[in-house]
């Protein structure tokens, strides 16, 4: 993993696709459905069963049916290769939008796909030599597929639980849930999100006449700043990847995020604004 995410080599082809995906998936419909905004969670692991499943169960038919079961062999293949290009676009959604300003990502993503391109050109020539009636050759060839296969399981599992991909980035950093000072009333000027850190927790406030709402500063999609957002009404728009969450109750408007912002209860203490967080609110709100 050290080599892989020292690849310097890969930083420009990978830049060049990363860029590319983000141009074709601007934030809207589509762009919601691929990263699971829909589901709660980024959609592409799901995916990944559907590709995994079929083809192990393909490989151990030959292992423990022989040719006998090469018929059905077939269709999971099949099955598995039909899968895979839902599952490669979820998944460059995600990755593109983790890669600019990540380095070991981005180098991993790269080897990920390189990985799972190989499995599946090896799994699709297993499936012609089965037709063609080569039962031995198309059994060799999934095996090897299924080791290509495994290096990419690997790699995809270290994108998202040492590098974060798809990773509600607010999950261990909810804020409090007693009543704590944030910033002072006076300094809060009408439509002008401030960043205040409250017991340890970046919070985003911003005052709307005579209310004020407060949501987790860090969007829970990348990590990146809402403060430096756009504000609209009663949302704020993430500047990096164009997630929208209500400063209300933080509900998920649009992603590409996948949950919700902690959101905080405010009230005024004297010349002080206090916090203290909301109960959670269901990602689909």
């Amino acid at each position: 993993m050290e080599r892989v995410e020292g690849a310097t080599a890969l930083d420009a082809p990978a830049r060049s696709v990363g860029r590319t995906v983000r141009g074709l998936l601007s934030p809207g419909a589509l762009r919601d459905a691929l990263s699971g905004s829909w589901l709660g969670h980024p959609l592409h692991p799901l995916l990944t069963d559907a590709v995994i499943g079929s083809w192990m169960s393909a490989n151990l038919l030959d292992l423990l049916g022989g040719e006998e079961h090469s018929r059905s062999s077939e269709k999971l293949i099949g099955v598995g290769i039909a899968a895979s290009v839902p599952t490669a676009v979820t998944g460059a959604s995600d990755w593109a939008d983790a890669e600019p300003a990540d380095d070991a990502t981005r180098r991993t993503g790269v080897v990920h796909a390189a990985a799972n391109v190989t499995a599946l050109a090896l799994y699709s020539a297993s499936l012609v030599a089965r037709r063609r009636g080569s039962w031995r050759a198309g059994a060799l060839l999934s095996a090897a597929g299924a080791a290509a296969m495994g290096a990419g399981a690997y790699l995809g599992g270290h994108l998202s639980y040492a590098r974060g991909v798809g990773v509600d980035q607010t999950i261990y950093d909810a804020g409090s849930d007693d009543w704590q000072p944030a910033i002072s009333a006076a300094q809060l000027a009408d439509g002008v999100p401030e960043r205040v850190i409250v017991d340890e927790t970046p919070v985003l406030v911003v005052r709307r006449g005579e209310e004020i709402f407060a949501v987790h500063d860090r969007c829970s999609h990348r990590g990146c700043s809402l403060s430096v957002g756009k504000l609209e009404g009663d949302e704020i728009e993430c500047a990096c990847h164009g997630s929208r969450f209500s400063l209300r109750d933080g509900a998920l408007r649009r992603g590409p995020a996948t949950a919700p912002q902690p959101a905080f209860e405010a009230r005024v203490r004297g010349e002080t604004v206090e916090l203290r967080r909301l109960n959670p609110v269901p990602a689909s709100a």
